[in-house]
């Protein structure tokens, strides 16, 4: 199949080097500098540096010619750049099947990626996302992982998992869009929030409750909106939660044990040099567990924090402070 991945940033770096065993593998970047740089050493030393590019694989800077090149479009683009990606695509290859990567809900809007599909692609389109307990360093060093890929079709789903799966890269199908995209959103807020509980030294009973707990948040907002209790108990739900709040390699985590150290949301951001997702989403979800009537303390804590101002001790003892309650999911 020739696929083709739109953004080489690191997960679509790393998704490109792993389908590039069993696919002919076309992957496409906006900056200049960076497709000069793979082209010459084979090697994206911007995003993903420290892991050779198959040399199969095409790298292409004119996005007309990589998309229409493709059987299947891997859109690898940042949450903020996705409705873009989705309307230009609509005009110059209406109808050409793709997938999606990036997780979270969109800034302003707090619309669900299948939502901007639905709002902005043509009629008929298959599309879904791909998501699960899933590091890019780990994808491209052919480290074991089993991912997700959700659909709006359910035989889409199962071929073009079928067709991207490889050993070290499982993959399974899944028809409850909603619920894996919720899990995919919110899980990078509660990586934030274990990242601060981390770092405030609080110990390894409250990351678990926090996981714990977080995961009753996810199931709540995810019911909600049409989602499937089963899938946040699978890959797509407690699975990448765990990796997020737990693994070192998780940005969002790493926006947390910063936060804890006092640093401000603007030097932490500059110093990571990468998109972390569940700093827009926090803001997102918060508001729209208001406009829901659904509780999601942790969530608002995070949010509290990041954009109003509370510090992340506040936050904390307010957390602590909550009356108990019957346990409820």
């Amino acid at each position: 199949m020739n696929l083709t991945v739109l953004s080489a940033g690191a997960w679509g770096t790393a998704l490109a080097i792993a389908f590039a065993g069993r696919n002919q593998v076309t992957l496409w970047a906006r900056e200049a500098d960076v497709v000069a740089g793979m082209r010459s050493t084979r090697e994206n030393n911007r995003f993903l540096p420290g892991h050779p590019l198959p040399e199969s694989m095409l790298i292409e800077d004119d996005f007309d010619a990589a998309v229409a090149s493709a059987d299947l479009l891997v859109v690898a683009t940042p949450l903020a750049g996705l409705r873009a990606t989705f309307q230009r695509l609509a005009v110059i290859a209406p109808g050409k099947p793709l997938v999606w990567v990036c997780k979270g809900l969109e800034a302003g809007s707090a619309t669900l990626p299948n939502k901007i599909a639905a709002e902005t692609l043509a009629p008929g389109t298959h599309y879904g996302a791909l998501s699960g307990p899933s590091f890019a360093e780990e994808v491209a060093s052919g480290l074991p992982t089993a991912v997700t890929l959700a659909a709006n079709n359910a035989d889409f789903a199962c071929a073009t998992a079928l067709a991207l799966h490889t050993p070290r890269l499982r993959i399974y199908a899944n028809d409850d869009l909603t619920g894996v995209e919720v899990g995919g959103a919110v899980k990078n807020v509660l990586a934030i929030a274990t990242g601060i509980s981390d770092g405030l030294g609080l110990g390894l009973n409250a990351r678990a409750a926090l996981i714990t707990r977080g995961l009753a948040e996810i199931s709540r907002l995810g019911l909600a909106l049409g989602g499937q209790r089963e899938t946040f108990m699978g890959l797509a739900g407690v699975g990448d939660l765990i990796l997020t709040c737990t693994g070192d390699l998780s940005r969002n985590r790493r926006v947390g044990l910063a936060l804890a150290k006092g640093k401000t949301l603007a030097q932490i951001l500059e110093e990571l040099g990468h998109v972390a997702e569940g700093v827009s989403t926090a803001r997102e979800v918060a508001n729209l567990a208001r406009e829901l009537g659904i509780e999601m303390p942790i969530t608002q804590a995070v949010d509290a924090i990041l954009h109003h101002g509370v510090s992340a001790a506040e936050a904390v003892e307010q957390l602590l402070s909550r009356d108990p309650k019957k346990e409820a999911v």
